[in-house]
């Protein structure tokens, strides 16, 4: 059964069951905005409107957790006919979760998809002609450092940087970095500004990623975007010249 002593579901105001993880303290997404609209609307729609005409897109979804990035974005996928190849590569190191997931209650939205879920939670890779997707169990950063100018869009949905600092860091941004292709876009819940002062430091662009029903979010890029309003970073660290940025070495972490 998916509930065990590390989990229990949680029903958010979308009317879509989250996960709430004791380990971490925290829900995998808001019950506010609800799992699937998080989903939805501050990771897979925001980057498909940039990147939706490619041939092939390579996705980077950090972390699995319960899947619903992954998942929407085949929801999406298929709900707007699109022909491009998927590539979706997600590391996520609570390995007994991802083989929980048979059971975990999803949407109806992913009724289609649960032969997809089963062959990643017992195999962790599921192939057709349309979509490769990839579960990498272990840590994040290493599996990101062993890509480089790979990924035109990244879901940057980790634990918060207060559960999961070490994946918010300005030199773990500078990976994602090198795993990204100049012209990809990067989307996150996260609108902290040590969070953007980490990507900006990256030489990012930052913007603000808005739509109805759900809190703003972030979008960034190396390149300019249109569709989305830009946030003044220089603005913003005048006005906040003790602000910070995350960084390995403050947590004490070796590279």
């Amino acid at each position: 059964m998916f509930n065990d002593e590390l989990h229990t579901m949680t029903l958010s105001e979308d009317g879509t069951y989250t996960a709430f993880s004791k380990e971490y303290d925290e829900h995998y997404h808001s019950t506010k905005d609800g799992a699937l609209k998080e989903s939805l609307l501050k990771h897979v729609i925001p980057a498909f409107k940039i990147k939706k005409d490619l041939p092939e897109i390579n996705i980077l979804d950090i972390c699995y957790g319960l899947g619903f990035n992954t998942l929407a974005t085949l929801y999406y996928y298929k709900q707007n006919s699109f022909s491009s190849k998927l590539n979706i590569y997600s590391p996520e190191l609570d390995a007994s979760l991802v083989s929980s997931l048979k059971s975990f209650i999803y949407p109806q939205e992913f009724d289609e998809f649960k032969h997809i879920i089963f062959e990643l939670s017992e195999n962790g890779v599921y192939s057709d002609e349309n979509f490769y997707i990839e579960i990498y169990l272990g840590d994040a950063r290493e599996y990101v450092r062993r890509f480089e100018n790979k990924f035109e869009i990244v879901y940057q949905d980790a634990f918060s940087p207060s559960s999961n600092p070490t994946l918010w860091t300005q030199e773990y941004f500078t990976d994602i970095k090198k795993a990204m292709k100049k012209d990809g876009l990067l989307t996150t819940y996260s609108i902290a500004l040590a969070t953007r002062l980490a990507l900006f430091k990256n030489d990012f662009n930052i913007y603000v990623n808005t739509a109805e029903e759900i809190r703003n979010a972030t979008v960034a890029s190396q390149v300019s975007l249109k569709y989305f309003e830009p946030v003044d970073m220089k603005h913003k660290i005048s006005c906040n010249p003790d602000a910070k940025p995350l960084t390995d070495q403050v947590l004490n972490l070796s590279s």
